[in-house]
């Protein structure tokens, strides 16, 4: 473990997309970052599991469509494993249904690949810190592209899971699903830092969620008419 008062081990980041010039750019872009430092690169999801052993990456920046085993299940089976990496979604398809159900299987985070270099990298950055990266405009696209169905079936649930959270829960949990950070949801609820994460990890237990990326896409999906 790093000494509290000496620098900070670099973010360590595992490239995974099926495009050799992609992982080249991303490597390039951030190596750029003092705080950043890219371990590995690899073409497809099946190779993931073999490589977070072998570098320990802190987040992995994860295509969707891939020759091989895809992102979505290189997630759910990332995710899956102890003390895992946090995923960032990488891709092209901001309208693609298949990146809401990576988000369901653990994903920190959705960009499009055309976001600004600093974007990605305060991505990395923010997901590292507990902070989802998750564009509010997407995920309204994503919750508008479910069938009826499944949308009011989801939106059951989540009131479901909302109406067992005490009341200070529920306002941590909406200040969440607003994309708050928890220096101002401490800020607004009069509590410290240390509190609200205390409060978001009690939450995340009591709901069966991985991440507050999850915990967002509920409130979300509770609070639409």
């Amino acid at each position: 473990m790093a000494d509290v008062n000496g620098p900070r081990p670099p973010i360590r980041v595992l490239i995974v997309d099926d495009d050799a010039l992609v992982r080249a750019g991303l490597t390039l872009m951030l190596g750029g970052a003092a705080d950043l430092q890219v371990v590995a690169g690899v073409a497809d999801g099946g190779e993931v599991q073999a490589a977070v052993d072998a570098h320990a990456p802190d987040v992995v920046l994860m295509d969707i469509r891939m020759s091989g085993l895809d992102g979505i299940e290189a997630t759910r089976r990332l995710r899956r494993r102890p003390n895992p990496p946090e995923v960032i979604i990488l891709t092209t398809f901001d309208a693609d249904d298949h990146v809401f159900r990576a988000l369901r299987e653990g994903a920190s985070g959705f960009l499009l690949k055309d976001t600004p270099p600093e974007g990605i990298v305060d991505a990395v950055r923010r997901v590292v810190g507990g902070e989802p990266a998750l564009s509010p405009s997407v995920t309204r696209r994503l919750i508008a592209h479910l069938v009826p169905e499944e949308e009011s079936r989801r939106r059951a649930d989540a009131r479901r899971v909302l109406a067992r959270l005490s009341a200070r829960e529920r306002e941590v949990a909406l200040a969440v699903g607003q994309g708050k950070p928890n220096a101002l949801i401490a800020a607004e609820l009069h509590m410290s830092v240390g509190t609200v994460k205390g409060y978001i990890s009690r939450i995340l237990t009591k709901a069966s969620l991985d991440n507050r990326v999850q915990l967002a896409l509920v409130v979300h999906e509770a609070e639409a008419p």
